[in-house]
């Protein structure tokens, strides 16, 4: 139950506890290696039961604040996905949030999640987090979560 934060330990095992259900009642999707937005879906109603004091969403791409109109979400990423020097407005998508809706609403965990057959370079998830847990979004945490397809040895950082 939510007592006013959430450490990283205690999302952390959340997330274990929500992996786990998913490994045994949703094998299937890890074993075909469906698309990643399936297995987050799955995996944020897993989330959703845990912590329902949130909304616990997948690509919400809303951003509202009280002095602007309700816009898309936009981070300053690197260009190059590396060099923070060199910077552009981008509009973002993130896998799973957990969030209150809404101009108050407060922004408490933001995830980003590779499966690990995936060839895609992890630095754009990663710097994306980076850039949602600053102004203007101000997630309180940032996850990189890799699932781990074959086995549970799953990455968390």
């Amino acid at each position: 139950m939510y007592n006013g934060t959430f450490t990283k330990a205690e999302l952390e095992n959340i997330i274990n506890c929500c992996l786990q259900k998913l490994r045994r009642l949703d094998r299937y999707l890890l074993d075909e290696e469906v698309n990643e937005r399936t297995i987050t879906h799955k995996l944020a109603e897993y989330l959703q039961q845990h912590i329902p004091e949130f909304n616990v969403d997948c690509e919400y791409n809303r951003f509202k604040r009280r002095d602007i109109e309700d816009i898309v979400k936009r981070l300053e990423l690197p260009t190059d996905n590396n060099n923070w020097d060199d910077t552009k407005l981008s509009p973002v998508i993130p896998d799973i949030n957990i969030h209150e809706r809404g101009p108050h609403g407060k922004n408490i965990l933001v995830i980003e999640v590779k499966k690990s057959s995936s060839s895609s370079s992890e630095t754009v998830d990663r710097n994306k987090l980076i850039a949602f847990t600053t102004e203007p979004l101000n997630y309180e945490l940032g996850l990189f979560l890799k699932i781990d397809l074959d086995n549970e040895d799953d990455i968390m950082d």
